[in-house]
């Protein structure tokens, strides 16, 4: 499998991509994190000050560049500073499983925390090239518990969900309409990538949401197998949104981002919804032998307070993971956060422990069925 091409993270990508197109501890828990760190509470006296500066290693952020840096500044790097005194680079170069893979084992990590997903610790953590997410720094409390993983935890979520041009779909299609090109003829879009393809196919074919794993792969695969003919497929979300902007096809799954910024510029001739659509975590990693070392579980529970996460939604559209949060999600954008109570209940949750164990290799077959 490539896995620069393949991994499930794209998604932080794409975010990035379509930016350009387009909060900190208390004292209590810091306290917590310095005794994890070792470190005497008096050492930092004065946050802010020099002292601080002196004894807070600097933490460096791997994620995708762009805009995407701005905007990770603004929600996460400038309440981090003002509470630790330390300081929190970005490093907008692109992070990958194969660049993380190389550093740990030339043992020359310059990356401390990485934006990441199912991909990066279902290929990365077998191979021991991750570190543990210490949860006694990291607040299981301040995200939603199926997505807190062991060498990874949820830094915000986003939906693979179902879209539509009205012009030729006059209703709100189900799943099960996907795969009715009678009724409702026209070319249908998928992602090039067998995750959520399989989930979004095996709720169309009857499968209850909660009931979706261990996925019944093969099932999946007859069921997509089943529209081949009529199958376009993107890989990347700047293509999705092409596609259906320019009336290539009826329907497509897709990510929420891009479906949301579709109907605004379609002025609504392109329409979606969460109703069964896939809600998955972006995810923070930390390589293996980190340079901050605990200095990065610091820096990851700074980013789960809910000002910063709900400054990503409003500039990234990346729903927020700490489900606190949610009372501060400004009226017109709760209709767009994927993870909101009332969009979840809707959606079917990714299971990250199936993904680990048979992701890698249902990926490569769901390629062969669909370029066969």
């Amino acid at each position: 499998m490539n896995t620069d091409d393949d991994r499930t993270d794209d998604f932080a990508a794409d975010a990035a991509a379509l930016l350009r197109q387009e909060a900190g501890l208390s004292r209590r828990q810091w306290l917590r994190a310095l005794a994890a760190l070792g470190l005497a509470p008096s050492a930092l006296a004065a946050l802010g000050g020099p002292a601080a500066a002196q004894a807070v290693k600097e933490v460096v952020l791997a994620n995708f560049g762009g805009d995407a840096v701005k905007a990770f500044t603004e929600a996460f790097v400038v309440p981090y500073e003002k509470a630790t005194g330390g300081k929190l680079v970005i490093d907008g170069s692109g992070p990958s499983n194969g660049k993380i893979k190389a550093m740990v084992q030339a043992r020359n990590v310059t990356w401390d925390i990485v934006d990441s997903g199912l991909a990066g610790t279902g290929e990365l953590a077998p191979l021991g090239l991750l570190e543990e997410i210490d949860y006694a720094i990291v607040q299981k409390s301040k995200v939603v518990p199926e997505f807190a993983y062991k060498y990874g935890v949820v830094n915000y979520m986003f939906s693979t969900v179902m879209a539509w041009d009205t012009a030729r779909v006059k209703k709100t299609p189900t799943l099960a309409d996907f795969f009715d090109t009678k009724t409702y003829p026209g070319k249908r879009l998928m992602r090039k990538n067998s995750q959520a393809m399989c989930e979004l196919a095996l709720m169309a074919d009857g499968v209850p949401k909660d009931r979706l794993y261990p996925l019944d792969v093969p099932r999946a695969f007859k069921k997509i197998a089943s529209i081949k003919n009529d199958l376009l497929l993107w890989n990347s979300g700047a293509e999705s949104q092409s596609l259906l902007r320019d009336g290539e096809v009826a329907m497509g799954w897709l990510w929420h981002t891009r479906a949301n910024i579709l109907k605004r510029d379609t002025k609504g001739r392109i329409d979606w919804t969460f109703e069964g659509g896939l809600l998955q975590p972006g995810l923070w990693v930390v390589p293996k032998g980190n340079p901050a070392g605990k200095q990065a579980m610091v820096a990851i529970a700074s980013m789960q307070a809910p000002e910063g996460q709900v400054a990503l939604l409003r500039s990234m559209g990346n729903g927020p993971a700490n489900p606190a949060a949610e009372p501060s999600v400004p009226a017109d954008l709760k209709d767009v956060d994927p993870g909101s109570p009332a969009n979840a209940a809707v959606q079917a949750k990714i299971d990250a422990a199936w993904y680990e164990k048979l992701g890698a290799k249902t990926n490569a077959d769901f390629l062969d069925l669909v370029s066969s």
